[in-house]
C-alpha cells in the first residue's frame, strides 16, 4: 500500500508537483502525494510551511513526521497540537545562497564599495582598504548556515570568530559562547553577522547595551531573524556613529512597512528577505531522504529540539 504524503503548502506546490513524485519513485518509495487530506488519519508524512493553512495537527494520528520547507521553525515549534517529530529544512541551495549574500555584503563593506559606486561629487579618494586578515568578523550563530558563512569568510582570510549560546567547536574558527564570549566577540568586531534562530533567549540579542560594546563604525549584517535586533536601539546607535552601517534582510514585520525609518536612513541598506531561499530542486531531495529514513527507522535529518526551539 503506498504511503500518503500530504503536501500542505499550496503556495509552492507548482515547484514540487512534478519533482517530488519523481524523486520518491527514483528512491523506490511508493507514495501518493496529495495537496488535500480528506482522511487525516491516513496521512504518513506532512510537508509543511509555517505560512500554510494547516495549523491543527491533532487529526493526523498516523503521521510519522512533519517536514518543514523553512529553515526557521519559530512560528510552529510552540504549536501545542504538533506532537509529531518536526524537521526543519537545510538544503544546499539555501546554504549557498546565504553564503553568497553574507560574503558579498561583507566584501562590500570591507572594500568600501559604496563610496565609489555612489560618488556624485566625483571625489578622487585613493584610500586603500586594509586586507581581509586585518578585519575581524563576529559570526553570531554557529549552526549550519553560520558555520558555512564563517568558513567561507575565513577562506578569504577574514579574521573570523564564531559565537553561539552553547559551546561549539568548528575547525579553523575560534569559537566563543555565553555572555562573556558575546561581549568579547562584539568588542573586537569590525563586521557583525547575525545568523541565529528566533527564540526567547535570542530576541533583542543586540540591544542598546550590547550595541554599545561595538567599536565605533562597526557594520552589522542581519540575514537571520528581524527580532534579533532591537530596532530602536539600532537606529540610535547608527545616529550616534556607534554602528557605521546596517545591512538588513529580515524584519519583525514583512514586507517592511513603507513608513519604517530603515527605508530612508542613510546608514541602512534594506534587502527584501532574499539572502537565502528554499529551492525546490535541493529541498525535494531532503524531503525524500527524510521519508526514506522514516520508513527505514533511521534518525531523521535536521530534527528540531523542541526545548531549544530549533
Amino acid at each position: 500500500m503506498p504511503l500518503t504524503v500530504f503536501f500542505s503548502a499550496p503556495a509552492v506546490w507548482d515547484e514540487y508537483h512534478d519533482l517530488l513524485p519523481a524523486l520518491l519513485a527514483e528512491a523506490g518509495i511508493d507514495a501518493l502525494v496529495l495537496t488535500e487530506a480528506p482522511d487525516p488519519e491516513a496521512v504518513d508524512y506532512i510537508i509543511y510551511a509555517p505560512s500554510a493553512p494547516l495549523q491543527d495537527f491533532t487529526p493526523y494520528i498516523r503521521c510519522k513526521a512533519v517536514l518543514s520547507l523553512w529553515a526557521g521553525v519559530e512560528r510552529i515549534v510552540g504549536n501545542a497540537t504538533l506532537t509529531q517529530p518536526l524537521c526543519r529544512m537545510v538544503d544546499t541551495g539555501l546554504t549557498e545562497g546565504m553564503v553568497e549574500w553574507v560574503v558579498g555584503h561583507s566584501l562590500r563593506h570591507h572594500l568600501g564599495m559604496d563610496r565609489h559606486i555612489v560618488n556624485p561629487g566625483h571625489v578622487w579618494e585613493a584610500t586603500c582598504p586594509p586586507l581581509a586578515r586585518e578585519r575581524r568578523v563576529a559570526m553570531l550563530g554557529m549552526g549550519a548556515l553560520g558555520t558555512a558563512c564563517a568558513q567561507a569568510l575565513a577562506g578569504l582570510n577574514f579574521d573570523v570568530v564564531g559565537w553561539s549560546r552553547s559551546e561549539k567547536s568548528v575547525p579553523g574558527i575560534k569559537c566563543l559562547h555565553g555572555e562573556t564570549g558575546l561581549e568579547t566577540a562584539l568588542r573586537s568586531a569590525d563586521i557583525v553577522v547575525t545568523l541565529l534562530p528566533k527564540t526567547p533567549e535570542t530576541e533583542n540579542l543586540l540591544d542598546a547595551q550590547r550595541l554599545a560594546w561595538l567599536k565605533p563604525g562597526a557594520v552589522i549584517l542581519n540575514p537571520g531573524r528581524g527580532a534579533l535586533i532591537d530596532d530602536t536601539a539600532l537606529l540610535a546607535a547608527l545616529d550616534a556613529g556607534r554602528v557605521g552601517h546596517a545591512t538588513l534582510d529580515v524584519f519583525r514585520v514583512e514586507p517592511l512597512p513603507q513608513d519604517h525609518p530603515y527605508w530612508t536612513h542613510p546608514k541602512v541598506t534594506v534587502t527584501p528577505h532574499i539572502a537565502a531561499d528554499t529551492r525546490a530542486t535541493g529541498a525535494a531531495k531532503v524531503l525524500v531522504e527524510n521519508i526514506r529514513r522514516g520508513e527505514a527507522a533511521e534518525p531523521f535529518l535536521h530534527l528540531v529540539d523542541r526545548t531549544r526551539g530549533y
